[in-house]
């Protein structure tokens, strides 16, 4: 589709050297409508390509499919414009025979945003009664040596984020070998790991035992829950993650890895999957005493 990036003059300004007029890259942001059998669902901001992963990753998150058979096709549809051209922005969903087509209600599903009103203990709530996949049972430990290598490899992966400096990535790797499998990028984090999952979905990877999710940025309730969703046992994230996260990574057994750079991590649950030769030191009271 050749629009992930587009190009525009900009004004450079150093303070005490002056402004120079260049030309810059930016991280293409569109409109993806997501429709299934027809009926509007969603609306999500992206940065184009790998749709068809992210529309079914956006299903597996909303609990409407679980499985590769759950989702049978996809294409492209006209858009909104007055010539009814194909802008690439309008994505239809042929779900599976006998799959059930997603409740009307469902439009960016009320339990993912932090803005809808409801409890932490709701939203968990939302979360454990629609997963297919207990990841609790799951029982991959990590090394924490191969555990901080992921960070660097998933930046190195980054090809778009070089150019314009404005993407989230999200990356699947095996928790025993280090593989990497996939790796998207998204002007939305939360649309980087519905790529990611809604690849392994067309692979037939699901449920995602042994693996382990990483961002690029901060592991949010939404993250979470994706990775709930998918049965992927460890969430590991550049940055912190939010209390509500948390929350739910230890109500269904998920472990969270936040602040992982060069060779310090911090694990907010789940302790039991990381392994590591160095035995554990005197626990730091300094939060707990102030």
């Amino acid at each position: 589709m050749g629009r992930i990036t587009v190009r525009r003059r900009v004004t450079r300004i150093t303070v005490g050297e002056g402004a120079v007029r260049r030309e810059d890259v930016l991280a293409v942001e569109e409109p993806l409508e997501i429709r299934v059998g027809g009926k509007a669902l969603a609306i999500t901001m992206r940065t184009p390509g790998h749709d068809f992963d992210l529309a079914a990753g956006f299903l597996v998150s909303e609990g409407v499919v679980s499985n590769g058979d759950h989702f049978a096709a996809a294409r492209y549809c006209a858009g909104a414009t007055v010539d009814r051209e194909n802008t690439y922005n309008v994505l239809d969903v042929t779900l599976g025979e006998g799959v059930p087509a997603p409740d009307p209600s469902l439009e960016r599903n009320f339990y993912t945003t932090s803005s809808c009103g409801l409890c932490g203990k709701a939203s968990i709530d939302a979360v454990r009664t629609l997963s297919a996949f207990a990841v609790s049972e799951d029982a991959l430990v990590v090394d924490a040596e191969l555990l901080a290598t992921f960070p660097d490899r998933l930046r190195a992966g980054q090809d778009v984020f070089d150019k314009t400096g404005g993407l989230h990535a999200a990356a699947l790797f095996d928790g025993v070998t280090g593989e990497m499998l996939v790796l998207r990028e998204d002007v939305g984090r939360h649309n980087a790991v519905d790529k990611v999952v809604g690849w392994a979905l067309t692979q037939n990877l699901l449920p995602l035992r042994g693996m382990v999710l990483m961002v690029s940025g901060r592991a949010s309730f939404e993250l979470t829950q994706k990775a709930s969703m998918a049965g992927i046992p460890v969430l590991a994230a550049v940055s912190a993650p939010s209390s509500l996260a948390v929350e739910l990574a230890s109500e269904v057994g998920m472990t969270v890895v936040g602040f992982l750079r060069g060779r310090s991590m911090v694990v907010y649950s789940g302790e039991h999957r990381l392994g590591t030769d160095t035995p554990a030191t005197k626990l730091d009271e300094t939060v707990a005493a102030k």
